[in-house]
């Protein structure tokens, strides 16, 4: 009797750690659905090419330099930003009517392209991009993106590595070619892209939590754990988050940390799938 004892723990902890890692695996899925730019969602790795400004203050600059194509670049960008894609679009077409190869206007509305789903336009506008400029390395990572998300991979991985031959320190492109690793199960590699993401943008979310579900799938759950953690330090909004860090916690067999953490996942979507599968799966108490 007592050495049957452990084995039916061994077991019974064997079954749990396997149904810990099939409700884990959707945390890769959201991973590469709904976690995007390092650093902000759904643009999948690509920033505007100027710096967050007042429109009403760009604005003036444009009265004063009507035919500065930078100046009508920049107030693009800030409507882009702000969610206006309709004045954002038409500042870049002015941009591009002053200078037609200027490659941040182009790249800034393949962007704007891509957030509405006009998807064919914004390819066009990356490659326009790239016959002007071949060194311009934001547009690889955005045709990237579009390849990735069309599921062709061995175009979007010569894409990013294309943009970190030009320029070894864009993180996006390290971020969006860990997404693919991970899709085919290659967590290893995949981590280390996320990390190289991390070194030269340690305050982006995204790549921790990515990260932490690769090393979820690994079964290193102490590193998964930091990972979520961090990532919540960033942003403790995320149900993704949270369900990671309770899948993780769940690992390290501390169940009452993993109840709230699933909990708190789904006190802000209380639909999310990950977190109610983990749930179920934790023992009864």
């Amino acid at each position: 009797m007592n050495a049957a004892a452990p084995a039916t723990q061994r077991s019974s902890r064997s079954l749990f750690v396997a149904a810990l890692l099939l409700g884990a695996a959707s945390l890769g899925l959201m991973s590469c659905e709904t976690v995007g730019r390092v650093g902000n969602a759904d643009d999948g790795g690509e920033s505007y090419q100027v710096a967050s400004t007042d429109i009403s203050s760009l604005t003036q600059v444009i009265e004063k330099n009507p035919n500065d194509p930078e100046a009508w670049n920049m107030r693009g960008s800030a409507y882009a930003r702000s969610k206006q894609f309709g004045p954002a679009v038409s500042d870049f077409n002015r941009a591009l009517q002053l200078d037609p190869n200027f490659a941040q206007a182009l790249a800034n509305r393949a962007l704007v392209y891509r957030q509405t789903g006009q998807t064919d336009q914004a390819l066009a506008d990356y490659n326009k991009v790239i016959s002007v400029d071949p060194n311009y390395a934001p547009a690889y990572v955005g045709r990237g993106n579009i390849y990735r998300l069309q599921g062709q991979t061995q175009q979007a991985m010569a894409d990013y590595d294309k943009a970190i031959q030009i320029k070894p320190e864009t993180a996006e492109a390290y971020y969006n070619r860990g997404l693919i690793r991970q899709a085919s199960a290659n967590h290893e590699v995949a981590i280390d892209d996320f990390t190289s993401a991390i070194s030269n943008d340690p305050l982006a979310e995204a790549p921790y939590y990515s990260r932490g579900t690769s090393y979820l799938q690994l079964k290193k759950y102490k590193e998964a754990l930091a990972d979520f953690n961090q990532a919540l330090q960033i942003n403790n909004k995320n149900p993704a988050s949270w369900a990671g860090r309770g899948y993780a916690s769940a690992g390290l067999n501390d169940i009452q940390k993993a109840r709230e953490s699933f909990h708190q996942a789904l006190g802000i979507d209380p639909g999310n799938s990950a977190a109610k599968n983990g749930l179920a799966q934790l023992p009864a108490g």
